[in-house]
């Protein structure tokens, strides 16, 4: 798709209204990543709102976290349903403490993904990756893979179909990704001295979570757990009056404040594409959804170098997270 069309088609979707959320969740769990602050906290009001019977907002800061509790109490008038729960997503020993807790509810039904990162500068990370590969997609799968034994055993005991959805987005179209052309796809994110570092290194994250996804499902499909089946899919909010960029400074916040101003959605719009992906029934499952319904990627992540390329990123993400965590690949 030409540039021209490619911009027609994102400010199409962006002024395109969302159908409001209705589907009761009654009686179910959901966890909510990046709960305490604009997309996740408007998804967790809307699963609170419809019914859940309990809600876990899982944040970094418990403090914060509390707020974002006790706004959605008052909005709402449910109490008892809201729990916030301390994960750093950044900290792979926090994703792990938070999984094991995870394994003493008595049901899971939805996971959303939703903790993010961007940036414009390099930061470095205790793993030697850049912080937004570690937390975007290093971080996201390690809790994806730890909690997949959990949710298919909920899903054994209620008799349902539990789902995990990430969030990515729309920029992953269209990004140059010269580090495909490495040998070692991960180290060459590592390095900050990586031409276009500043703007291509979140759209590369959110490339690599709708790779991740394809990749997982795929591999989902036929292993040892394939009849034990959990939804896994990826979802683009589109652009969203969230903090995500609170980062940015200069010309680059002029240019962020401007086009928030005229064309970003509300966050509790955009938190409707989260819920959305929270209730997609076994069509969604592998794809990636936009508006609020199956959507295809970009031409690229659906040809053959994408795939290829899907591949290799798949091969040494599972390589990374062994690293981590011998074993946790198994629970594929």
């Amino acid at each position: 798709m030409s540039g021209f069309l490619l911009v027609l088609k994102k400010l199409y979707s962006q002024y395109k209204p969302l159908p409001y959320p209705t589907k009761s969740f009654a009686g179910q769990t959901v966890i909510v990543t990046g709960a305490n602050v604009g997309l996740g906290f408007e998804a967790s009001r809307h699963f609170v709102r419809l019914g859940a019977a309990k809600v876990i907002l899982a944040c970094r800061s418990l403090s914060k976290g509390e707020g974002a509790k006790a706004d959605i109490e008052r909005t709402t008038g449910r109490k008892g349903v809201v729990e916030v729960w301390e994960v750093d997503m950044g900290d792979f020993d926090s994703v792990r403490r938070f999984a094991k807790r995870v394994e003493g509810l008595e049901r899971v039904d939805a996971v959303c993904e939703n903790a993010g990162i961007a940036g414009f500068e390099y930061r470095p990370h205790p793993s030697g990756y850049d912080a937004m590969t570690a937390v975007n997609v290093i971080g996201t799968f390690l809790l994806a893979l730890n909690l997949l034994p959990i949710l298919r055993r909920s899903g054994q005991r209620f008799n349902m179909v539990p789902r995990l959805e990430i969030t990515s987005s729309g920029v992953h179209d269209g990004v140059k990704f010269d580090e495909k052309n490495e040998s070692s796809i991960f180290s060459a994110l590592s390095r900050p001295d990586r031409p276009d570092w500043a703007k291509e290194r979140y759209p590369v994250s959110k490339l690599l979570e709708v790779l991740g996804v394809r990749s997982l499902a795929e591999q989902m499909a036929t292993g040892p757990h394939a009849k034990q089946k959990v939804i896994v899919n990826v979802v683009n909010p589109g652009f969203c009056k969230s903090s995500l960029a609170r980062d940015a400074k200069g010309m680059m916040y002029v240019m962020f404040t401007i086009m928030k101003t005229l064309m970003a959605r509300s966050t509790e719009m955009g938190s409707r594409t989260i819920f959305s992906a929270a209730a997609a029934g076994e069509e969604s499952h592998g794809k990636y959804m936009s508006d609020c319904v199956v959507a295809e990627p970009s031409e690229w992540v659906r040809s053959a170098e994408g795939k290829e390329t899907g591949d290799r990123v798949w091969k040494e993400l599972l390589g990374i997270l062994e690293g981590i965590q011998p074993g946790v690949t198994k629970n594929i």
